[in-house]
């Protein structure tokens, strides 16, 4: 042991008082205090009722800034893992410590906002990167790799998560039109389109009996169309020219790449703002999947492969430039000078108006399309009207 040497009056020997919180029970408790000098180092000894709650080295005890009235001081164990604290009012008590122990104040960390902005830049980063880049990327990489049984599980299972988020009523989902005759005809529409075409899935069509003009795909083949946009189209091959764009959606796995991209965002969106429990990424996948965006590309593809099957199938490929036509001319509000009401009319082809839609598109229609031959109407007359009529 090495021998320690005092010049002066040797201190006094140290007895105090003090109130003592530690990490474990948040309580105060009034303890004792006493220097140990036969520890290497000497320490601090904390004790309660005789029995001993901790030993904190001299060298090691830091006074906190600010937390003691003038006469009192508050300490603390070096080491950010440290929690307990020493209360010490009695000015006596006190002295006769720091008479023993430096007790330095413990230094501050200033609040570096330079350091903290660029924190918050890179976390901003971050979430940028997971949302535009790797989810994304995941999405692409799940949509090919999906089994059919699961693709066309996460189709079913959103379109009934679609049914409750659009019906008025809390307990009753949306209700599905399906009288036998109009499925007759919208199958019979969908197997003349699709003849010598190879699908991951069979389609399944469903019409929901709502107002909303509008269609869309799902993943798993599953094609929806609202009954607003059966009662808006004016000829079977306007509606025959819509199912063809979403059918080539279907075989370009676009629904499912959107659905995973979208319930992947939200839900990081959802946790970033608290939305744990779900409800609000529910309805925002559910407007984000019926008013889905796809990219230019996609789109195009999807307007090239149903063109393709509508003359295929010998159906009137002109019927698609019309939809695209009758869109530019309503997002004019007054088509051809026409009044009010007839405007209204038009309103239909909001159908498309999350699609990429422009006059280039219209002209790429017309020149792609082949010189029309001998074409013949997508249903009959009498089918027409059964479809028409499918939510009656």
């Amino acid at each position: 042991m090495g021998m320690r040497i005092h010049i002066g009056a040797t201190p006094p020997v140290f007895h105090g008082e003090a109130t003592y919180v530690d990490s474990e029970i948040a309580t105060p408790r009034n303890v004792s205090l006493s220097i140990d000098e036969s520890r290497q180092p000497e320490s601090l000894l904390i004790t309660e009722d005789g029995a001993e709650r901790a030993a904190w080295p001299l060298t090691e005890i830091r006074r906190l800034r600010d937390q003691a009235g003038p006469e009192g001081i508050v300490l603390k164990q070096l080491g950010l893992e440290n929690l307990a604290r020493l209360y010490i009012s009695d000015p006596e008590t006190t002295r006769l410590l720091l008479a023993r122990c430096a007790a330095p104040l413990r230094k501050e960390r200033p609040i570096k906002r330079g350091k903290i902005l660029l924190w918050s830049l890179a976390a901003m980063a971050s979430v940028a990167l997971i949302l535009f880049v790797l989810i994304p990327s995941l999405a692409d990489q799940m949509a090919e790799r999906l089994p059919p049984q699961g693709e066309r599980a996460l189709g079913e299972t959103t379109f009934e998560q679609i049914r409750s988020a659009l019906s008025e009523d809390p307990v009753l989902p949306l209700a599905v039109c399906e009288t036998a005759a109009g499925v007759a005809a919208l199958n019979a529409m969908a197997e003349r389109i699709t003849l010598g075409v190879e699908l991951d899935h069979p389609l399944q069509f469903h019409v929901l009996d709502d107002p909303m003009v509008n269609a869309f795909a799902l993943p798993g083949g599953i094609i929806v169309f609202f009954r607003g946009m059966l009662e808006a189209t004016d000829s079977p091959d306007e509606l025959a020219s819509v199912m063809a764009h979403e059918i080539g959606h279907v075989v370009s796995h676009d629904p499912t790449r959107h659905a995973l991209r979208s319930a992947g965002s939200i839900g990081i969106l959802g946790l970033l703002l608290g939305d744990f429990a779900g409800g609000a990424v529910v309805l925002l996948l559910t407007e984000k999947l019926i008013a889905a965006n796809y990219s230019q590309t996609a789109e195009l593809e999807a307007d090239a492969f149903g063109l393709r099957r509508l003359e295929a199938a010998q159906i009137d490929p002109e019927a698609m430039a019309l939809m695209f036509t009758r869109l530019q001319q309503s997002e004019g509000g007054d088509p051809e000078g026409k009044g009010e009401d007839e405007a209204d009319t038009v309103g239909y082809l909001r159908y498309f108006l999350s699609h990429p839609l422009t006059q280039d598109r219209i002209s790429i229609v017309r020149q792609e399309a082949l010189p029309a031959g001998e074409t013949t109407p997508s249903l009959t007359q009498d089918q027409w009207q059964a479809l028409k009529s499918i939510c009656d």
